[in-house]
C-alpha cells in the first residue's frame, strides 16, 4: 500500500493513556525519529483520514472487505472512496476486527506516518479465498488465533527509514493481546524495481528482520508466518 501523511497533518494523539504496555512498541527509525507504535483505536479516525488521503490511497484498507468485483472495486475507489472512509470510520469506532491494527506515531508532532492491518484471518477470507492460495497446506489445522497483516501505509517522507519493519515489530509485540498466537503475512517479493505504491502487503525485509519464515514460496506474493 502506499505511503501517507503530511507532518502537520493532524494524526492521532501520541500515546494512548488507555494502552497498556503490552499494546505500546517504543522505536527509533533508521533517521533517527523517535514513533510509539500503538494499537490503532476510534481515536486515530482523523489522523488514518489523514493519512490515506494524503497518499492518495482510496482504499481506505477496505479492499478485503469489499464484495463486489475487482472492476466495482475500482470504480468505488475512483468514484465513491468517501464510502470506503466512512466503513473505516465505523469500523474502528465499533472497535471491529476489520479496523484491527497498529499505527505509528510520531513522538515529537502526534502526527501518524504509518498503519499495519492485523485481524483475524476469518475477518479476511478474500485474501484466503483467492485461487492461488486456496486449500494451501500451510493454512490447514486449527486457525484459532491466527491473524493476518494484511497491508502497510507509510507516510511518503519516512519511507525507507524503518518504519515498516517499526510497524510489523509493533505487530509482533501487541497481536498477542487480541489473542493472536501466530501471524501471517504476503508481502511483495518483485523481480525488478517497483514504486512503493506497488508493495502494498509490505516489504519483504521488514518481516524477514523480525523473525517471519517462508512456508509457501509464490512469486511474487510468498506466504510468510510467523509463530508468538
Amino acid at each position: 500500500m502506499s505511503a501517507g501523511v503530511g507532518a502537520g497533518a493532524g494524526g492521532g494523539a501520541g500515546r494512548d493513556a488507555g494502552v497498556s504496555a503490552a499494546e505500546t512498541a517504543n522505536v527509533s527509525t533508521t533517521a533517527g525519529a523517535l514513533l510509539d507504535v500503538i494499537a490503532a483505536g476510534p481515536e486515530h479516525a482523523d489522523g488514518l483520514g489523514a493519512l490515506f488521503r494524503a497518499a492518495a490511497s482510496p482504499c481506505f484498507c477496505r479492499f478485503w472487505h469489499f464484495s463486489g468485483t475487482n472492476n466495482e472495486w475500482l470504480d468505488r475507489c475512483a468514484n465513491a472512496p468517501d464510502e470506503n472512509e466512512r466503513e473505516l470510520r465505523a469500523a474502528l469506532a465499533a472497535r471491529g476486527d476489520e479496523a484491527r491494527g497498529v499505527v505509528a506515531v510520531l513522538r515529537d508532532t502526534g502526527a501518524i506516518v504509518g498503519w499495519a492491518k492485523v485481524a483475524p484471518v476469518a475477518s479476511v477470507r478474500k485474501a484466503y479465498d483467492r485461487r492461488l492460495y486456496r486449500g494451501l497446506p500451510c493454512f490447514e489445522g486449527d486457525r484459532t488465533g491466527v491473524f493476518t497483516i494484511g497491508c502497510l501505509l507509510v507516510h511518503p517522507g519516512q519511507r525507507k527509514r524503518g518504519v515498516s519493519e517499526a510497524l510489523v515489530r509493533g505487530a509482533v509485540r501487541i497481536a498477542p493481546s487480541w489473542g493472536a498466537r501466530a501471524l501471517e503475512a504476503f508481502p511483495r517479493r518483485p523481480k525488478e524495481p517497483v514504486n512503493d505504491d506497488e508493495l502494498w502487503t509490505g516489504p519483504l525485509s521488514a518481516f524477514e528482520k523480525n523473525g517471519f519464515v517462508e512456508v509457501h514460496t509464490f512469486e511474487p506474493y510468498p506466504v510468510l508466518r510467523r509463530d508468538l
